[in-house]
């Protein structure tokens, strides 16, 4: 599946939930979210509409590994 385009940050942040990241704090259009599901992990996710596609890739990559998924399968739970 290809990465969707036209992600902002909100999309982004609902949906992570199920992966159980929450918004921990906001500073400007940027928020932080954390999860303790396999360990704590904290990311950045700036609140744009749309979110670059550089910037979408480096955030599912980093939520991938942390879950020990491929980016690939990663897509596929969060917009399958």
């Amino acid at each position: 599946m290809k990465l969707p385009r036209d992600v902002s940050g909100f999309d982004l942040v609902k949906v992570l939930k199920p992966l159980g990241y929450q918004v921990t704090r906001q500073a400007g259009s940027h928020m932080r979210l954390s999860t303790e599901q396999n360990g704590v992990h904290h990311i950045t996710i700036p609140n744009h509409n749309p979110i670059k596609i550089g910037t979408l890739t480096a955030i599912l990559n980093d939520v991938a590994a942390h879950h020990l998924k491929s980016k690939e399968e990663l897509i596929m739970i969060l917009w399958g």
